[in-house]
């Protein structure tokens, strides 16, 4: 405004005055030539990349679900129970939500790769991506991935029907978990929906088998701007790009010129990138340098687990899978824990804190707060621990201990 010459800035004033009175005036027509008005002349000096802007999308996303608190009707949500501990993990949750009273309904349908035929077959998939479409949220167990048999995993193919590209990861130190580490606090960003995940295989000739890694520009471009974005609106000021482009020149490569590409349009915000397995060395060393780190399906998956090991383990971590529509909060380090299946000795922390940030994603604040208030106090007394956390308490046992910590929502 200050560089332009006194006659473009009278002419602005008089639009600025225009548009005022025009809202007085409730006017449609005075609102839209204000607003015509004083945009003209203004451009996008560099082109954004060709990719949706997802900027208020880290924690938010769909219409329906940003109704105000004091709506108290039912909303239902789509529950993947997975395998393992999965179902068990989720009968925690619902206990929480029935003793606070959350406005909560539970829509259930079970998929798996290794629970038999019926449910790894495409109507089972297909009633689970009809729910989450029409519900735009849940919650999911890990879905466990057979060892044996061709072809996509069923839990791939959700998330690729859905088109949810990016799989967010917080690993943050728990208080009252003792660890090598204190005061952790980073975030892994990992798209999820190609790179040698894709199951694209085949056998050429008998003992020569081949895996395709396939990565995309538009993929790329995609998930560099939602790390950018996620960065940005939780005011977090370095993104790391992780990949082996001295190896891989054409894929990780593509991946990280991507990543570059975007950093540009946010000045702001400090970029750096960092070889693999140098940063799994760093991570270890040095976890504290990390604020949000972007990367390819497979390096996600591996540096997702490691992150977990610095915060106490897989059952601290909570994550979701977000795509422009849909949202899936999980538990961040992807174990189904098929040995404790059925044996009531799962920690359910961090799926607590998925179901927690869930709430607040729908809004529902006063219910997220008092049960990761109580979810805090039970783990501080340090009196009720599972047998990760060195103590020889059950899964009843510490949501038994949580339920006497908070207060019913009346």
């Amino acid at each position: 405004y200050k560089e332009r010459s006194p006659a473009k800035r009278n002419r602005l004033k008089g639009s600025v005055v225009d548009f005022r009175q025009g809202i007085c005036r409730r006017s449609s027509e005075m609102i839209r030539i204000g607003l015509t008005t004083l945009l003209r002349g203004y451009s996008i000096t560099k082109p954004l990349p060709r990719v949706t802007t997802l900027a208020a999308r880290s924690l938010t996303v769909g219409h329906s679900l940003c109704a105000p608190e004091k709506n108290l009707d039912k909303r239902i949500i789509t529950v993947i129970p997975g395998d393992g501990i999965g179902p068990e993990l989720l009968e925690s949750v619902e206990v929480l939500f029935k003793h606070i009273n959350a406005p909560i309904e539970f829509e259930e349908v079970p998929i798996s790769d290794i629970a038999g035929a019926r449910l790894r077959g495409r109507d089972s998939l297909q009633k689970a991506i009809d729910s989450v479409r029409r519900n735009k949220i849940g919650l999911q167990g890990f879905v466990e991935t057979a060892f044996h048999g061709t072809g996509r995993p069923v839990g791939m193919q959700l998330i690729n029907e859905l088109e949810l590209f990016a799989n967010v990861v917080n690993v943050r130190s728990i208080p009252g978990i003792k660890t090598r580490y204190g005061n952790i606090d980073f975030t892994i960003i990992r798209e999820q929906t190609e790179d040698a995940f894709s199951g694209l295989e085949h056998e050429t000739i008998p003992g020569v088998v081949e895996n395709l890694k396939i990565i995309t520009r538009v993929q790329s471009l995609k998930i560099a701007q939602f790390a950018f974005n996620y960065a940005q609106k939780n005011n977090l000021d370095k993104v790391t790009a992780v990949h082996k482009a001295n190896i891989m020149k054409l894929a990780d490569g593509l991946f990280l010129q991507c990543c570059r590409e975007v950093a540009e349009l946010y000045p702001g915000i400090e970029f750096n990138d960092m070889i693999v397995d140098n940063a799994c060395m760093q991570m270890v060393t040095n976890p504290y340098q990390f604020k949000v780190l972007v990367v390819p399906n497979l390096y996600g998956s591996i540096l997702s687990n490691l992150g977990a090991g610095l915060i106490g383990g897989a059952g601290f971590v909570p994550g979701y899978s977000i795509g422009r529509d849909y949202v899936l909060y999980e538990q961040g380090a992807r174990h189904s824990f098929g040995q404790g299946a059925g044996k009531d000795v799962a920690n359910p922390t961090g799926f607590i804190i998925s179901a927690v940030a869930m709430l607040h994603h729908m809004n529902l604040h006063t219910y997220a707060d008092a049960i990761y208030d109580g979810l805090m106090k039970v783990i501080k007394s340090k009196k009720i621990k599972t047998l990760d956390m060195g103590g020889l308490s059950s899964t009843t046992d510490f949501i038994e201990a949580m339920t006497e910590q908070i207060m019913p929502i009346i």
